[in-house]
């Protein structure tokens, strides 16, 4: 049988996260607004795969993750690559005293960090998937890190990231053990995903507990130009 971090999108989309999804069918994404990611079944069919078109509407680009998938005709593939995907239930959790919750107070300077660290996928509202912690040193926010997607009884750390004047000094570390210690305290278990080349950013997470679950790829798409946009309701089901 399929684990549900097999499908960790599809998997969230219809669980947690199903008050942020849209979705038609067998086929769901995020608002567009929170994030870019999609999901379809493990063996999409060519219906599926027009689900998802009519969800994104035509020229729209989403990214998948998992098994690769091939696109039908089209449809345009604007990048993919390999990456690992890392579950922590070796992850030794701990509250920061440092840590400070983040809000929608802090999203302009949240996603000013992102833009010059390039932690990964971050939208205006990708705060709403989960909680996100930071660390600020003079006021300013130095370091990051929080929860994206999250299936049924996982929570994945993503966005950690450190302003490049302050790496070195552990703050990822404790970061990704303080986000870790909320998934916990809710019962979850932390996982995570990371670039395949990224061996620095691997080896720490082997370091702090983590350890390869499977081996997974990220493709960026672009549905078709012709594809008929059906506006959707908010989590509508075919």
């Amino acid at each position: 049988m399929e684990h549900v971090l097999d499908n960790a999108v599809w998997a969230a989309l219809t669980g947690a996260h199903a008050d942020l999804a849209e979705r038609r069918g067998r086929a769901a994404r995020y608002r567009p607004d929170v994030s870019p990611f999609a999901a379809l079944p493990s063996e999409p069919g060519e219906g599926d795969w027009a689900d998802l078109a009519a969800i994104v509407g035509p020229s729209g680009e989403i990214v998948i993750t998992g098994r690769p998938r091939t696109p039908p005709s089209g449809w345009e593939v604007l990048g993919a690559g390999e990456g690992v995907q890392m579950e922590g239930s070796a992850l030794e959790v701990r509250p920061d005293p440092e840590a400070v919750l983040l809000g929608a107070a802090d999203v302009p300077e949240m996603l000013d960090l992102v833009a010059r660290t390039r932690p990964g996928p971050f939208e205006p509202n990708t705060r709403l998937m989960g909680t996100y912690l930071g660390i600020r040193d003079g006021g300013a926010l130095v370091a990051m890190a929080g929860e994206r997607v999250r299936p049924p009884g996982w929570s994945e750390i993503s966005a950690v990231c450190t302003d490049p004047a302050y790496q070195g000094r552990g703050l990822a570390s404790r970061l990704l053990r303080a986000v870790g210690a909320v998934i916990r305290e809710r019962g979850d278990v932390p996982f995570l995903h990371a670039a395949g080349s990224n061996a620095t950013a691997i080896r720490l997470y082997e370091h702090l507990g983590f350890t390869l679950r499977r081996r997974v790829q990220f493709a960026a798409l672009r549905t078709p130009a012709s594809v008929a946009a059906k506006p959707l309701s908010r989590n509508e089901v075919a």
